[in-house]
C-alpha cells in the first residue's frame, strides 16, 4: 500500500512549528509495511486543501491520503469541507469509529469534525492534528483500512467471512 500525508498548519507551512505528526503517521505505517510515498505541509487554507488532496487522488499517486490537522472547531479548521469538496462518496463509518474510540481517552474528541471518503480509487481519512491523537485514530480504523482499500481499488472478492468472531 502506498500512502500520502498531508499535514495542515498555518505555523508549520511558515517555519514557525515543526511537523511531528506527519512524520510520526510516516514511521508508524512504515512498521505496517506501508510505504509513504509524499508528504507536505500546507496552510489551513480551504483552495490549497482542495487543490492537494485532488491533485494526489487524480494523479493516483498513493492508495490512502491521511491528513493531520484542521478537524476541530477553530475558524481556519477547515480540513473536513475541504475533504467534503474533493471526495465522491463519504465514509462516515470511519470518522464516527474514530471518535468513538477517542471518547473512550477524552470528552473532548466529541469536538471532532474528521471525515473520510474516496475520490477514485483512493482513501482520504482526516485525523488530528497532535501526534498522539493522529496516532491513536489512525490505530482505531487500521483493522478495515486493507478492506477499504482493496475494495476501491476493484477487488470484487466477497466480504463474508472475512472476519471471524
Amino acid at each position: 500500500m502506498r500512502a500520502a500525508i498531508l499535514t495542515l498548519s498555518d505555523k508549520g507551512a511558515r517555519g514557525e512549528r515543526v511537523d511531528e505528526s506527519g512524520p510520526a503517521l510516516a514511521a508508524w505505517l512504515a512498521e505496517k509495511g506501508v510505504c509513504t510515498v509524499q508528504a507536505e505541509v500546507i496552510p489551513d487554507d480551504f483552495g490549497q486543501i482542495v487543490a492537494v488532496l485532488g491533485a494526489w487522488a487524480d494523479a493516483d499517486k498513493a492508495d490512502l491520503i491521511l491528513t493531520t490537522g484542521g478537524t476541530g472547531v477553530s475558524p481556519r479548521d477547515v480540513t473536513p469541507e475541504a475533504t467534503m469538496k474533493v471526495v465522491e462518496r463519504l465514509i462516515p463509518g470511519i470518522g464516527e469509529l474514530m471518535r468513538l474510540k477517542s471518547l473512550e481517552k477524552t470528552p473532548m474528541a466529541s469536538l471532532s469534525r474528521a471525515v473520510a471518503g474516496v475520490r477514485g480509487q483512493t482513501l482520504i481519512i482526516n485525523l488530528p492534528g497532535s501526534p498522539k491523537g493522529a496516532l491513536e485514530n489512525l490505530e482505531a480504523v487500521w483493522p478495515v483500512i486493507g478492506h477499504a482499500v482493496e475494495k476501491i481499488r476493484g477487488d470484487e472478492g466477497d466480504c463474508g467471512g472475512r472476519f471471524s468472531h
